[in-house]
């Protein structure tokens, strides 16, 4: 009986992605498995140059800089079944107009969650340490810390809170099991059980914000979390607290929190903000209280292999007939990143 034909498929991300998704090795076991030209990557799905190529695409391999996929796309690809994205959110990605074609799609985002997590809980432990304030004044003072200046510093006991058990907060909660922390919890989808399974105790957010030495966020960007940290909630985090934004800036009142670090009241660490990047003028580029990164929790450089790992499985799935593994369904759209 003679094998199945093997699935078209067309990469439409930003080409800059495809050698750090899909390494030689990756490549390889993917052109065993779907038809595709390695060498044909989309980024206008009205190109003419690609037109034949949609035509035929059965499955969709998209990234970073891929366009969205409105009515428009998809018309310019009629048999498309399956989207698989290489990256994380696919809110961006995604319309109604797939959604009522009944078109299947998976995203990489849990292989996303594991560099963030990490991200974080390097942070919380060097926060715990004091050490972003403590590099501050050894580069004025050239002199180590005396007992009375390290008296509040270390992690045995912190107060770790954890706002939103997505993949990327349930992550973190598994990396932070080891550690000597007393970990919260705030998830209006999470139970009470289900919160002391994931090694937490649940609390509403104010109380959340009110208990914790370091705040973490971990929410998705929807609109009941817009602005969900704002000047009264802000002030709710004790004298001294840090807070740590890995998810988006739009789920912090970028004025309220620029005043509480600007007067030193609170610390944070950033990896997200809102504009991004921050105009060059804004004062938290300055402060010594404020630790910025631009935007590089997430998967960067040979983390990206993870994600192309994860979609070479999900099309070998496909090509064998079986379900997705990392199917995103419509009815999460709601509640996730």
């Amino acid at each position: 009986m003679p094998s199945p034909q093997p699935p078209r498929a067309v990469f439409a991300m930003d080409p800059v992605h495809l050698p750090l998704l899909f390494p030689p090795p990756l490549m390889t076991r993917l052109s065993k498995t779907a038809d595709l030209d390695p060498g044909l990557v989309v980024q206008d799905f009205a190109d003419p140059t690609a037109a034949g190529a949609l035509a035929e695409a059965e499955l969709l391999i998209t990234g970073w800089g891929c366009p969205r996929l409105d009515t428009d796309a998809l018309t310019a690809a009629p048999r498309l079944h399956t989207v698989l994205h290489a990256a994380g959110s696919v809110r961006a990605l995604v319309g109604d107009a797939l959604w009522d074609r009944g078109i299947a799609v998976s995203s990489a985002v849990t292989g996303n969650a594991l560099p963030v997590a990490e991200y974080t809980l390097a942070m919380i432990l060097l926060s715990g340490k004091d050490a972003f304030d403590h590099r501050e004044r050894f580069r004025v003072s050239h002199a180590y810390p005396g007992p009375a200046e390290t008296a509040a510093t270390g992690n045995v006991g912190r107060r770790i809170g954890v706002i939103g058990a997505s993949r990327v907060g349930r992550r973190l909660l598994e990396l932070l099991r080891p550690f000597d922390f007393t970990v919260l919890l705030h998830d209006p989808y999470v139970s009470t059980a289900e919160a002391t399974a994931l090694g937490a105790e649940l609390l509403s957010l104010e109380d959340l914000l009110r208990h914790s030495d370091i705040v973490s966020l971990h929410a998705p960007d929807i609109p009941e979390t817009y602005r969900m940290l704002d000047a009264d909630r802000l002030g709710l985090i004790r004298d001294g607290g840090v807070l740590i934004n890995t998810s988006r800036g739009a789920l912090v009142d970028p004025d309220a929190l620029t005043d509480e670090l600007v007067s030193g009241r609170l610390h944070a660490v950033l990896d997200v903000t809102e504009p991004e990047p921050l105009p060059a003028g804004s004062p938290l580029y300055r402060l010594p209280n404020v630790f910025l990164t631009p935007h590089i929790a997430g998967s960067l450089g040979n983390e990206l292999e993870r994600l192309g790992r994860i979609v070479v499985d999900e099309v070998e799935r496909v090509a064998g007939g079986r379900g997705l593994v990392h199917e995103v369904r419509v009815g999460d759209m709601g509640r996730v990143a």
